[in-house]
């Protein structure tokens, strides 16, 4: 048993919701999926409703709720809270899946300090499936339901892993939002570099194999999606400012901006707290994110050997891993 004998979830006709809506059910929960608008050909799959002002049925089955997942845009989710609360019998859990953490973290605060909350954010497209994939779990107040959540997520395959709201944005602002914003930066050089990706494909070495394939990954998504994870993290900005400095650091080590070496405030510069150094040079490069990897660094080398696997393989067991 789920431990939740009745859940609504709020945007379970959405991928995310979906998914967990469906794990619920398997644990043999009696779970409401609630939606503005019914999934195309499925008029009787949820409940339509505004879950920022619950009608009659909506809020009778929000008081009935051992569990609340909103699954839905941060704007929706955090307008939702006070008269989504305001209805929750106590002892009922409130969660949501949001992928930026503060403001939920502040809503809560101010509306309903007494309710038990977790966020869990899957780092992971739904459609992967969730057996071995981290989920983020944010608990702004703890208490048996939110045991009883995340022990169904593990059940479910996925691996909770805590963190503070801060640490959440933290974390996902390197994890996401730099992320993405790499990926998409290297796509735009390959456009200005006016190169044919079909030739690149068909020459790649592994490493470059993956970032195209990556590439490709993010581009079959919603831009309307990534956008938001660009402009909705607080951190974003900093880690996007970091890449384009890193770059130029990186620019001026290899000789394309020589007057840039000791700029006060670079990260490759002398005394900076982050640099290499003083060193500036590619070996001071290398031992400083050496150093940086730490202990992931071995696992990361047999990571990638495993992934470069997977690869098409070629008849040369010698193929290039520059």
């Amino acid at each position: 048993m789920s431990g939740f004998p009745r859940s609504v979830v709020v945007g379970g006709s959405g991928a995310v919701g979906g998914m967990f809506a469906g794990l619920l059910r398997e644990a043999g929960s009696r779970t409401l999926v609630v939606d503005l608008v019914p999934p195309p050909g499925r008029p009787d799959a949820c409940l339509v409703g505004d879950v920022t002002a619950p009608g009659p049925e909506l809020a009778a089955a929000l008081r009935d709720a051992d569990l609340v997942l909103l699954a839905v845009h941060e704007d929706v989710a955090l307008k939702a809270v006070a008269p989504v609360t305001r209805l929750m019998r106590p002892g009922a859990l409130l969660a949501d899946t949001l992928s930026v953490r503060t403001g939920m973290a502040a809503e809560l605060a101010a509306h309903a300090p007494g309710v038990q909350h977790v966020g869990l954010n899957p780092m992971f497209a739904p459609a992967a499936g969730m057996t071995g994939r981290p989920v983020a779990a944010v608990v702004t107040r703890d208490g048996p339901g939110v045991t009883a959540l995340l022990r169904l997520v593990e059940g479910g395959g996925g691996r909770p892993v805590r963190l503070t709201a801060e640490e959440h944005d933290r974390t996902t602002a390197a994890t996401q939002a730099l992320t993405h914003a790499v990926l998409l930066s290297f796509g735009l050089a390959l456009a200005r570099l006016g190169v044919d990706v079909r030739a690149l494909a068909a020459t790649a070495p592994p490493p470059h194999q993956v970032l195209l394939a990556l590439l490709a990954r993010v581009l079959g998504g919603s831009p309307e999606v990534y956008g938001d994870i660009q402009r909705s993290n607080p951190r974003a900005a900093s880690a996007r400012r970091a890449l384009a400095e890193a770059l130029r650091s990186f620019a001026a080590l290899v000789g394309d901006d020589p007057d840039r070496a000791d700029a006060p405030g670079r990260a490759d510069a002398p005394g900076h707290p982050g640099g290499c150094d003083g060193a500036g040079n590619l070996d001071g490069v290398f031992g400083e994110l050496r150093r940086l990897m730490g202990p992931e660094l071995a696992a990361g080398q047999d990571h990638c050997q495993e992934l470069f696997r997977t690869l098409h393989r070629t008849d040369d067991e010698g193929e290039k891993d520059r």
